[in-house]
Formats: structure tokens, sequence, C-alpha cells
């Protein structure tokens, strides 16, 4: 049983006095495997709210179905085995995070002791414990973002979906949410997450698809997508090198750019650096480092949206 199945699904919108005809998702076909976390990336405006709001049933689709966890989309009660957390959630900001996850607990019928223990642990697993007697209105984004993530954790659901998890977190908020994400998976369970922060997903995500007006253009692992040996460009950081050192690296082929006593040599390729490391040694030259650069998941990116674009 796939915990997402999309088959064909499209979704028209019509905009203004002239009705004029939107396509926001178009045939969107796509499989969620057990146990994975998924990706799904692609600018703004590309399809992915919309294609979560119509998993939820916020929305419905023009054409085409969807399955979640088994279950078609319509069915109400497929609901309380599914997580979520919107793109810009609005909470009541003068519960604090203990009442907010104890009001979402007894939505899902949670009561008693069971439902304080689970607050703890959720509260203690997205680091707020501390902050537990603290109004919302005083929270921090980073804060709120995983509060969010508690509360579409408080039904412990077999399916998580996250609209944006990251957006607008600082590095260190990034990272918090990143490892929650990780550890959702190590407990078995399927996240679904779109996002425009493409070293994230190139970093936690087992597969990703990439949407770009609407359409499904890509669906895969990241090394299956970008290549798993595809060196682009090969970066070497040469101290005390003399000029003669200097002019043959630009005579094959690096561009050089000078930091001090030390410097930068950019090759476009792997085959130019035998002869490079051969040439620093000759004129005196130590090197400092040597940084093969591959193809990343955003250069696939944008190959993909220039090409749509195109």
């Amino acid at each position: 049983m796939n915990p997402i199945r999309l088959v064909g699904l499209t979704k028209e919108f019509r905009l203004g006095f002239s009705r004029r005809r939107s396509v926001a998702v178009n045939g969107l076909d796509l499989e969620i495997e057990q146990g994975e976390i998924f990706g799904f990336v692609g600018p703004n405006g590309a399809g992915k709210t919309t294609t979560i709001k119509i998993l939820l049933g916020l929305i419905y689709p023009t054409s085409g179905t969807a399955w979640l966890l088994g279950r078609e989309i319509g069915d109400v009660a497929v609901k309380s085995r599914v997580g979520f957390l919107p793109e810009a959630p609005y909470f009541y900001e003068y519960l604090t995070g203990e009442e907010f996850l104890r009001f979402y607990g007894q939505l899902f019928g949670f009561s008693g002791a069971a439902l304080e223990k689970k607050i703890d642990e959720l509260l203690e697993k997205v680091k707020l414990a501390d902050a537990r007697g603290l109004p919302l209105r005083k929270f921090s984004k980073g804060m709120l973002q995983r509060i969010g993530l508690a509360q579409a954790l408080i039904n412990d659901p077999q399916l998580v979906i996250l609209d944006e998890p990251m957006s607008g977190l600082d590095p260190i908020g990034r990272r918090d949410v990143r490892d929650i994400i990780l550890h959702l998976r190590d407990e078995g369970k399927t996240v679904f997450f779109s996002t425009h922060i493409l070293p994230d997903v190139e970093m936690i995500c087992d597969r990703v698809g990439i949407l770009v007006k609407g359409h499904l253009r890509a669906v895969g692992a990241v090394h299956e997508l970008v290549g798993a040996a595809s060196v682009t460009a090969v970066e070497i950081v040469v101290d005390g090198l003399s000029e003669a050192g200097v002019a043959e690296a630009e005579r094959l082929g690096g561009t050089v750019v000078r930091r001090g006593r030390q410097v930068l040599i950019r090759v476009g390729g792997e085959e130019k650096v035998p002869a490079l490391l051969e040439m620093v040694t000759r004129h005196g030259g130590r090197l400092v480092s040597l940084v093969p650069h591959k193809c990343s998941l955003e250069d696939f990116f944008l190959k993909e949206v220039g090409a749509s674009r195109a």
C-alpha cells in the first residue's frame, strides 16, 4: 500500500471577471513509498500547495483522483492517521505550548494521563520542554514551526504532510526541523513535504519530485537525477606558487584568482588535475586544498525550470 497515490490529478481555477482558465495542477501521476522522505519541490506558483490541499480534502480536484493510506481522499476517516502542518499556520496566540497541544489532542479523542504523556514526549522531541508554559505570542518563528510539528504528530500519524516546513527559519531552526523529519523516518513514518530550499532536500530526502507549472518534470533519488559522479569543475588552492607556475596554470586552461600568497585555480573537469598537480610541485607550490564540484540538485532544478519556460 502506497501512503500517497495520485492518478491524473488536475486542478483548474477560473480567474477574474473574464473567468480565464488557470491550470494549477496538470495530470499529476505520483506514488509515494512507505517509510520514505519525499521532497516535493518547485518554484513559487508551481502547484505544490494546491496538490497538498487536494490531498487533505481542503479543495476538490477538477479531474483525476488520489488515495491516502489506501483510501480515497474523500474518506474522512483516513484523516485521523495523517499529520499536517500548513505553510502559514495560525495559532491562537494566548494559549501556551502545553495548552495548544492539549487542545489538539482532545480533538483526536485523547485525554487523561495518556494525553499528558504524549504532550511531554512531543515537547521533548521538538525541543520546547522549557517553553511549555510560554504563550505562543512570545514564540519565535522557529519555535512556532516546532510547536506546529508537534501538533502534526499529536495523533501519532502514519503519514506526515508538511507544506514549506523550513520557510523563514534561520540555519539552526532548519537543522532542528531536518533532524525531526529524519527521526520520523526512523520511526517508520512516511514524510511528504514541499519546499523550495533545495539543499535541505538534497540532504535528507530519499526521493524528490520536481513540479513546474503544474507538471511533474522529474521524480527519483537525488543521485539518479543529478548523476552519481558528474564532476563539473575542480578548484585547487595553492600556496607559494611562482609567477611561472601561475602562467602555466593559465596555459593549461585554468581560471586563476590570486588571494595574497595563495592562488585559486579552477578547471572545468577532472582530466586536467594530474597535470596541474605536477606543475604545482615543479614550481615550488604547496597544495592547500582540492575540491571537486559535482552537479547539484539546484543545478538540475534550474535546468528543468529553464527548459519548461523555454
